[in-house]
């Protein structure tokens, strides 16, 4: 009954506009607002905070689109079952990551074993991915902070220790090891607030009562790479994040038992999509096999 205003609805949501939406749903601006208005007086409340140029969902709206993306990707799934056999042939999966190093070989195995499906990958850290999920920009995330939230669905990938590197130049470069307390006399650059990296570092330098000498704080890992390699300061990333870099030296770190988690991470409401879900399986299997590897 509510169908079509209910679309018109998440179109303007979504695009962020009466214009976009009717341009994406091949209508009219006056059409669309004309569904979007009868719902509103249907039920006696708004969905959106109108301005001049902007229109910005209150706070029914908010909860209103959550529920209107839900009710379109169940008919985006009853399409494809009607449209598709059984096996995957065509589709599409959006991933966010925290790094892509973490999943790109998650992604090859797919595309392997699901040629039709095309991937597309975005990077931020954890807090990036965690957004993404939640408004539906990304079906799948993989990142290093999980919250303990009942929405998500995760997995653990893999655990990775942590590791600090300099500059092929430093006087550390030579060294095997250093500890934690090495790094009062030495500047530390450190990634964004945000980062799960940094969050580690810090608790961790908390947990044993140590002083830092924070000389930069930098957004994301290549920026942490060419800082240091720059001879500003020391980094500090779990032993995958580093790389190769003939720039740098890597230095294992004593006394720090801590580990960086990666895992793979869907909201509950979507993970029984198709796409989702058999990169899930595959996932789990690529799991065992490292585990038992």
């Amino acid at each position: 009954m509510y169908y079509s205003q209910l679309r018109a609805f998440h179109a303007v949501a979504f695009y962020g506009g009466f214009t976009k939406a009717a341009k994406q749903l091949n209508r009219t601006q006056p059409a669309i607002s004309d569904q979007v208005r009868k719902l509103e007086k249907e039920f006696g409340i708004l969905l959106f905070d109108r301005h001049r140029r902007s229109v910005q969902l209150t706070t029914v709206g908010h909860r209103l689109f959550e529920i209107s993306q839900r009710m379109l990707d169940m008919e985006d799934e009853a399409v494809k079952l009607l449209s598709e056999s059984q096996a995957l042939q065509t589709g599409h999966l959006k991933m966010a990551a925290d790094a892509s190093l973490h999943v790109v070989q998650l992604v090859g195995e797919f595309r392997q074993q699901y040629p039709g499906i095309s991937v597309s990958l975005t990077i931020g850290n954890s807090d990036v991915v965690l957004g993404q999920l939640l408004d539906y920009t990304a079906d799948v995330g993989v990142l290093a902070n999980v919250p303990a939230d009942n929405r998500f669905h995760d997995i653990t990938l893999r655990r990775d220790p942590l590791v600090a590197f300099v500059n092929k130049k430093h006087p550390w470069a030579g060294r095997q090891s250093v500890s934690l307390a090495d790094f009062a006399s030495e500047p530390l650059v450190l990634r964004e607030e945000g980062s799960v990296t940094r969050r580690i570092v810090e608790e961790e330098f908390n947990r044993m009562g140590l002083d830092y000498n924070l000389a930069m704080v930098v957004e994301g890992r290549e920026a942490n790479h060419e800082a240091v390699a720059a001879g500003i300061g020391v980094g500090i990333v779990s032993l995958p994040e580093f790389g190769s870099d003939p720039r740098l030296r890597i230095i294992s770190l004593k006394n720090c038992d801590r580990t960086m988690t990666e895992s793979l991470v869907c909201l509950k409401e979507r993970a029984d999509l198709r796409t989702i879900r058999a990169f899930w399986t595959l996932a789990i299997e690529h799991i065992k096999r490292q585990t038992s590897g």
